[in-house]
């Protein structure tokens, strides 16, 4: 993921950014030219955060593969009636 000067260091602190330029421009008390640069500063935090999720599920993925299974607990019993498959 290409990080700017600007970009902050974590996931987390990008979104509590994101947060806050929310919650300032949902009070509608910003003049025009300092919501324009909240909405623009929050798509460029948006494209963080949706960069810094893709990268986390692309190595869970990778973690995961030849791991994913049907799990079925040692001993499980057939239901009532039916042979144990075991």
């Amino acid at each position: 993921m290409a990080k700017t000067s600007d970009s902050p260091p974590t996931f987390e602190a990008a979104l509590a950014e994101l947060e806050e330029i929310v919650v300032k421009m949902e009070g509608g008390q910003l003049p025009l030219k300092e919501s324009l640069a909240a909405y623009k500063r929050g798509a460029e935090l948006l494209t963080h955060c949706q960069a810094s999720l893709k990268d986390a599920q692309q190595q869970i993925d990778v973690l995961e593969q030849g791991v994913r299974k049907s799990f079925e607990p040692e001993g499980a019993f057939a239901p009532e009636g039916e042979p144990d498959a075991s």
